[in-house]
């Protein structure tokens, strides 16, 4: 019997994404995949179910699709009543958010999923093709210059007009991530003046790379994986200090800073967002997390002293096609580590396959995941 990968609808608020775009449901499908998707899972990213090709069997029943699953692609985490249906050793590969949503991890573990978060996918250059966090987040910084645009009471580039030249706007960006680098990008590209500020000192080079203006705060603050470390109390005075000045100056701000697994660090204070022009913008992508404004209501725009802040939740899901079709990609190259020649056969070894493993047999196999779930609900180790 061939291998059968479920691709289930949606159910999270407000998530437009589909796990499986016709394209690479036919690829699956040429490997011999038996590939099902609940009818209309697609619709809400615009691929409907006329559109996959016909190998790909529709379920109408949610239950029956799950329970007859070998594989299950998701976006997102799967609601507990959802992974009870599972046989057991199901495997199942998403966004299964490991710093949250304990019930979920807990429903995993005690039904013996196999759980791939592919938030935990390492970033080496073999696993490029597999980091849906970059491929979501490069959507997300895209998308933000857009949103900063569209809010602002300025144009972004310059303009000689009969009515007198328009000075193009000033943009910073804060955090020079994926989101970061392609919010700077697309502010370029709509003519504003880009300033990006990092705590990690070597990113200055990409950030003038793409023709910004690197804003030094003479602070390192490299952590692991990639990411920023958390901040001393010392060294985000000294942030504070420096950044406030290009804060007030700045029309449009994008900020995007986050620490896995942590609140997002504050970084505009209310103080700095009363110094802004009046009818400035800032778009804080960090909003799911807390925000890296103080004044951040995830999910809301929010007027202050004229100022106009937008924490939008969920970026990505505001361009579910191309959105899709990345994650799908990414799923696609990543299932290829799992399934051989027709058989789900996992190089436990495999750096990539260890690396993303979130659940296995019984177990959380994540180490702070399983360190935080289990030290507070006294579960199994």
């Amino acid at each position: 019997m061939p291998i059968r990968v479920a691709v289930p609808h949606e159910v999270t608020e407000n998530e437009r994404r589909v796990a499986l775009v016709p394209g690479v449901a036919e690829q699956l499908a040429r490997q011999g995949l038996q590939v099902r998707l609940q009818t209309g899972a697609g619709s809400a990213a615009y691929y409907r179910d006329i559109d996959y090709p016909e190998t790909v069997e529709f379920v109408e029943d949610r239950a029956a699709l799950l329970a007859d699953a070998d594989i299950v692609l998701t976006v997102n985490p799967l609601l507990p009543e959802d992974t009870a249906l599972l046989r057991k050793d199901t495997i199942v590969i998403g966004f299964l958010h490991p710093h949250e949503f304990d019930d979920r991890i807990c429903a995993l573990r005690d039904q013996n999923i196999t759980g791939f978060a592919m938030e935990l996918v390492p970033r080496i250059s073999r696993a490029q093709n597999m980091d849906a966090l970059s491929s979501q987040a490069s959507i997300g910084g895209y998308k933000a210059a857009l949103l900063a645009a569209n809010l602002t009471a300025r144009f972004f580039p310059m303009l000689t007009t009969a009515a007198g030249t328009i000075r193009p706007a000033k943009v910073l960006i804060i955090g020079v991530g994926v989101a970061g680098l392609q919010a700077i990008a697309t502010a370029k590209r709509l003519g504003a003046m880009v300033e990006a500020y990092d705590v990690r000192p070597e990113t200055r080079e990409q950030v003038e790379s793409l023709g910004a203006k690197f804003v030094d705060v003479k602070v390192n603050a490299v952590g692991e994986g990639g990411y920023a470390r958390e901040l001393s109390e010392e060294e985000k005075q000294q942030e504070m200090e420096i950044l406030a000045q290009h804060v007030a100056e700045a029309d449009a701000i994008i900020s995007t800073a986050a620490v896995p697994g942590r609140p997002a660090p504050k970084i505009i204070t209310t103080v700095m967002v009363e110094q802004m022009k009046p009818g400035s913008v800032i778009i804080d992508l960090a909003a799911y997390s807390g925000g890296n404004c103080e004044l951040t209501i995830p999910g809301e725009t929010f007027g202050h002293e004229l100022v106009n802040i937008y924490g939008p939740l969920n970026v990505p899901a505001m361009m579910p096609v191309h959105a899709s079709e990345m994650y799908a990609k990414n799923l696609y190259n990543f299932l290829s580590l799992i399934v051989h020649d027709g058989e789900i056969k996992p190089d436990w070894e495999d750096e990539i396959v260890a690396g993303s493993l979130l659940t296995r047999d019984g177990r959380i196999h994540h180490g702070l995941t399983r360190e935080r779930v289990e030290g507070s609900t006294g579960g199994q180790s």
